[in-house]
């Protein structure tokens, strides 16, 4: 497994060019205010592992828990809400700050929007955001999922009330598959990733993250604690990225936090991006228990703002986000329990096992950790396949030892 953990370092003297503007504070405390008219919006807990730091030898381990947004059992949600909002806004000439949830869900709005289908790719959590949203707008929804998919997920997106066609193909396929079906039936694609010609929507579902980048930054303000290091996992790249730009304009120049994107090595776009100085696509056919991160093809705004931003990527094994899993899941006595899901759980653990494996020590040096290091990790998705969640935690599978 040790071979199979790659390191890429940016040593850049200071933040590239690139405008992240759009990711802001400001914006995203109007974005914030959306979401909190929304009456199950609850901000999610933020757990401090306290005992786990002081044994692993870090100052402290922070894991904000999305198990809990929305009753939906992962983040997703906030992306799709805000940019299927925004493109109810746009249509009817309206600013969203005049549609909050109560009004965007209203007779009167849908009377005047008339009917929309919305129609995505996932391979769950991001199509059962959109999907749910589309239900609470009184809308139409169509999901496409690749091959492998979860049946808890497929079937938590259909009793949505959404279309899901789970086709032979992998998760760039299934995207190219829902843009042909929206551009032929005049549909509205709700996509997380962007590509040349489609970038407005994904950056408004980037821009919709921030909402939990911002609860983060609250709680980080009330605790009186200043990040020295923030771990995100990554599949087109767009929580990485809006992640990234938002925590980069909170804590600018030095005292931006040391970012590490963290992906599946089987698929691992970013990071080979990362080493090419280029976008690189993986295509063909590939299998990570981090379904929510198999995907071969960078968000090109979100990967803009990495390659800027960001100044480490980690290629990681599905052992260590199976070891985070389970140690997430069965804390040591003064911790709190996280039940977190397969891509939920991949950065902590590659950082658990990284500071409590000698033989990794040279991993944890570049990394620059030690006593005094504040360490955030976004813990992305509950048990959203829970039979693949008891599979790992209660009967071992993919052992990281």
């Amino acid at each position: 497994m040790k071979h199979d953990l790659k390191l890429h370092q940016l040593h850049r003297e200071s933040p590239g060019n690139y405008d992240i503007s759009f990711l802001d504070v400001k914006t995203a405390r109007d974005i914030a205010a959306f979401h909190k008219s929304f009456p199950m919006y609850k901000a999610t807990p933020f757990q401090p592992l306290s005992a786990l730091a002081h044994q692993l030898g870090a100052k402290d381990i922070l894991v904000k828990d999305e198990s809990h947004r929305f009753g939906l059992n992962a983040f997703k949600v906030l992306g799709g809400s805000y940019a299927i909002g925004r493109v109810v806004a746009d249509r009817l000439g309206e600013d969203l700050t005049r549609l909050p949830f109560e009004r965007l869900v209203s007779d009167e709005i849908r009377d005047k929007l008339g009917s929309v289908t919305f129609v995505t790719a996932t391979d769950g959590n991001h199509g059962r955001g959109v999907a749910w949203t589309a239900n609470q707008l009184k809308q139409h929804s169509i999901v496409f999922m690749p091959r492998g998919a979860a049946e808890e997920r497929v079937a938590n997106i259909a009793a949505e009330g959404a279309k899901v066609s789970v086709e032979d193909c992998n998760y760039d396929e299934a995207v190219r598959m829902a843009d042909d079906l929206a551009q032929k039936n005049g549909y509205v694609m709700v996509q997380d990733t962007a590509w040349e010609g489609y970038e407005d929507i994904p950056r408004w579902i980037m821009q919709g993250y921030m909402t939990m980048a911002l609860e983060m930054e609250n709680s980080l303000k009330a605790m009186k604690k200043k990040p020295t290091h923030l771990f995100v996992q990554a599949g087109v790249g767009s929580l990485a990225a809006a992640v990234t730009g938002f925590f980069a304009n909170a804590y600018p120049g030095e005292d931006k936090p040391i970012i590490t994107v963290v992906e599946p090595n089987v698929v691992d776009c970013i990071y080979r991006s990362a080493v090419a100085n280029q976008r690189v696509l993986i295509g063909g056919e590939y299998f990570t228990i981090m379904a929510g991160l198999a995907c071969g093809e960078p968000n090109t705004v979100g990967l803009k703002v990495l390659m800027d931003y960001a100044d480490n990527f980690i290629s990681v094994p599905d052992e260590l986000a199976a070891y985070g899993m389970r140690v997430l899941g069965s804390p040591l006595p003064s911790d709190p329990q996280i039940i977190s899901g397969e891509s939920g759980a991949a950065p902590f653990g590659v950082v658990a096992k990284i500071l409590a494996d000698k033989n990794l020590a040279g991993m944890k040096e570049a990394l620059g950790i030690n006593r005094d290091s504040v360490l955030l990790f976004i813990s992305t998705e509950g048990d959203t396949d829970r039979q693949g969640y008891r599979d790992i935690v209660w009967d071992g599978t993919y052992p990281s030892a």
